[in-house]
């Protein structure tokens, strides 16, 4: 439901009804943009492992790679912000307009301003998540940060370990969810249309909350393909973070239609 001729935010219609294997449908598409362009997507997604790459180093190093999980969970919830680069890709792609490196790392969003916020937003619950993992770390385990080896045993092999596990799980999982229903189109909105950060989240929930199950499918493939990208030592990000970032735009297309913009 693309419309190429929008111009404000009074256009754009909510779709009461998406097919809930709709998803699938927004992953091939961005298999294609993948590949339109394979040099800058997979470039794009090989920064973003060098980065998370360095981190985990650095916390391996310092004798903290007991928090690398923790940094793994808020990679994935700030990802939105930085897919931003390959939003503008796909769109720039779906409108045949030129697509250079120059268009991916200096964004020219339609609300800058209120993106920022967003990210702003991401930020503060990468925050909030580091913290309330902290202290279930703090709470279930008596002794300093462990290699990340004994904490997998810990982990896995003793009851405080599955106690932390379990409720770390659901208000990492909580968390999860409240974001992603926050964002899944927000970023994509404010990068393509002129509107304030409060509405494109209203927006966002919104179409959430009208087709919950497309959505929350959604959300499970990225969780699956970011757990596969990540347990191939970050190797499978560098195809599958573009791959979700340029699947993420044609679900905002298809969702509330893009516009083009020159």
């Amino acid at each position: 439901m693309s419309s190429a001729n929008a111009t404000s935010t009074s256009d754009i219609v909510i779709p009461q009804d998406v097919p809930r294997d709709r998803a699938w449908y927004w992953l091939e598409l961005g298999w294609k943009d993948l590949w339109r362009h394979p040099t800058l997507s997979l470039g794009y997604g090989l920064v973003f492992v060098l980065v998370g790459g360095a981190i985990t180093y650095g916390l391996w190093q310092a004798g903290l790679s007991s928090t690398i999980p923790i940094a793994i969970g808020g990679f994935a919830l700030v990802g939105p912000m930085m897919a931003v680069g390959l939003y503008e890709m796909s769109r720039r792609m779906q409108f045949d307009l030129p697509v250079r490196l120059n268009n991916i790392i200096f964004v020219k969003a339609a609300s800058p301003i209120h993106l920022l916020y967003i990210g702003f937003v991401l930020l503060f619950a990468f925050l909030v998540w580091s913290r309330i993992a902290i202290m279930l770390y703090a709470l279930f385990v008596s002794s300093t940060y462990l290699p990340l080896n004994d904490f997998s045993q810990f982990l896995l092999g003793t009851p405080q370990g599955l106690a932390m596990m379990v409720i770390g799980t659901v208000i990492g999982g909580g968390i999860a969810l409240t974001i992603f229903a926050m964002t899944a189109l927000s970023v994509p909105l404010l990068l393509d249309r002129n509107m304030d950060a409060m509405e494109a989240v209203v927006r966002s929930v919104q179409v959430v909350m009208k087709n919950p199950k497309p959505l929350l499918c959604w959300a499970w493939i990225i969780a699956m393909l970011i757990a596969v990208g990540t347990i191939t030592a970050f190797i499978g990000l560098v195809v599958v973070f573009p791959l979700l970032g340029h699947a993420t735009w044609h679900a905002y297309d298809d969702l509330l239609g893009a516009q083009k913009r020159d």
